[in-house]
């Protein structure tokens, strides 16, 4: 379980790296926009340094933001998900002081697409490791545990808050090189992770009273259980059908990783859901 939490660790950092490098080498130098809070901190500073006498950096402005949707997520989500969430918002904040503003190249697109890339895949392997980047990655989960609709709304309006403010202040052409940058980011993000937001896992199991109990342990889900049987072997089983939150992924898989590592799972994308789904 240590060295879980070690490499856990190590992965938020390494993604906390690359959002970093994404941001100093790229997008800040081409003011082309990042998505979610990362951007609106990116934005805040460019406004605040230009029309202001002070001057404050993207990295203060992104730790400032995360902190009460930190205090949010550590009440409503859990203190696992939250802790590594914001560790992965500390490191960042700290390596976007560390490392200088510095242009590698003076192609605007190639800014937009390479900072889009890199910033995605840290994103990615921290939400595969079962945190996030802070932001709206807590506010999704959180409202994905209140109210059963699509959180993709929610990022989209403040993305579009994002383009359209920058848009009108700098020019719609960054604006629209900040739409190429959150196309990229979504794409790599969704072959890292997934874009569904609720998933269904079907685990056939020798172990579903064993496994029923670690589940609940960790995770707030119901389970139908039904009977099975291996048409070769002709053992009888059980198929365990669960509902669960793309974030709540990396748990299900340590879990069943653990208790039955010879359980077959499937795991496919769940478009809707009518009837009850236990959001607590």
């Amino acid at each position: 379980m240590i060295w879980l939490q070690t490499k856990k660790t190590i992965v938020v950092l390494f993604g906390a790296l690359l959002n970093a490098i994404a941001m100093n080498f790229f997008l800040i130098p081409a003011n082309v926009y990042a998505s979610g809070f990362t951007g609106v901190a990116q934005l805040v500073s460019n406004i605040v340094g230009e029309y202001t006498p002070f001057t404050i950096s993207t990295g203060i402005f992104l730790f400032l933001l995360n902190i009460p949707v930190t205090i949010l997520g550590w009440k409503k989500v859990g203190k696992s998900f939250t802790l590594f969430s914001f560790i992965s918002v500390l490191s960042m904040s700290f390596f976007l002081e560390v490392f200088p503003v510095k242009q590698v190249s003076t192609d605007i697109l190639l800014n937009a697409v390479f900072g889009g890339v890199i910033a995605a895949i840290g994103v990615g392997i921290t939400l595969k490791w079962g945190a996030s980047t802070g932001g709206l990655d807590i506010v999704a989960m959180v409202i994905s545990r209140m109210k059963d609709r699509p959180v993709g709304t929610y990022f989209f309006t403040l993305n579009a808050i994002i383009i359209i403010t920058a848009g009108y202040l700098y020019g719609w052409e960054k604006a629209l090189y900040t739409l190429v940058t959150l196309y990229a980011s979504t794409r790599v993000i969704d072959a890292i992770h997934t874009r569904h937001e609720k998933l269904t896992a079907m685990i056939i199991t020798k172990k579903p009273d064993e496994l029923k109990k670690a589940i609940h342990k960790k995770l707030v889900r119901g389970i139908t259980r039904v009977p099975a049987k291996g048409a070769f072997t002709n053992e009888s089983k059980e198929m365990m059908i669960i509902v669960i939150t793309r974030y709540e992924l990396f748990d299900l898989e340590r879990i069943i990783k653990e208790v039955d590592p010879n359980a077959f799972t499937n795991i496919v994308q769940t478009t809707e859901i009518l009837g009850f789904f236990r959001k607590d």
